[in-house]
């Protein structure tokens, strides 16, 4: 059976485009067009389609929100998407992944780059432009890494929180109950893990991840 398309982009130019090279090939056929997100959920609804191929920059909805909406949607089985676009700012392309766009290929992309993204998707495969899977190798590898706020031990957290509350080292002793020295040790290994040069910097750090609230903070 032919693998049934839909065509999501605001330019009729591309659409026309993109179901010429497709309708030339056996085993795909091209089921409706749409020029932006909200008439693209209504014919995903009405027409079925197996694979669609999402534009990202769009009019009325754009390709990110429309995915969304796919993603929430109860009513049958979503299509494989294959995000096609000539935008490819790392939010967009992260966050169409993660609403699970399978492919992502830019719009100068060889014409059959397109159609093997096209067939791949109807098994579940991903086809990537080279560019792409760099990113998404870099952003895995971003999230792998922890926060330097996860790196502190509790005694630390507790010392990079007085910090941020104004505290001296001889204050943090008291409320602590800790030497001086030992205080010391802490503030510099606080300093040194989260990477920054003095202790204004790291109280600052500790109001942006919220660690102490800012009405508590100097």
């Amino acid at each position: 059976m032919s693998v049934r398309v839909l065509i999501v982009d605001d330019h009729e130019v591309v659409r026309q485009g993109l179901r010429f090279v497709l309708e030339q090939e056996d085993g795909i056929e091209v089921v409706g067009e749409a020029g932006d997100g909200e008439a693209a959920l209504r014919a995903v609804r009405a027409l079925r389609p197996e694979v669609m191929l999402l534009d990202l920059v769009m009019p009325v909805m754009d390709g990110l929100r429309a995915l969304r909406a796919l993603r929430e949607a109860d009513d049958g089985p979503a299509p494989a998407v294959i995000v096609l676009t000539s935008f490819q700012e790392e939010d967009r392309v992260v966050e169409a992944v993660r609403l699970g766009a399978l492919s992502f290929l830019s719009k100068t992309s060889a014409v059959d780059r397109v159609v093997e993204a096209v067939r791949a998707a109807a098994h579940g495969g991903s086809v990537l432009e080279p560019g792409i899977a760099a990113l998404l190798v870099r952003q895995v590898r971003r999230a792998e890494r922890p926060r330097p706020l996860d790196t502190l031990t509790p005694r630390e957290r507790d010392v990079l929180a007085a910090l941020a509350r104004g505290r001296s080292n001889a204050e943090i002793a008291r409320d602590l109950r800790m030497g001086r020295e030992t205080v010391k040790s802490h503030v510099s290994s606080v300093l040194a893990k989260l990477g920054v040069s003095d202790r204004t910097q790291a109280a600052i750090y500790a109001l942006q991840q919220g660690l102490v609230p800012l009405d508590e903070a100097l």
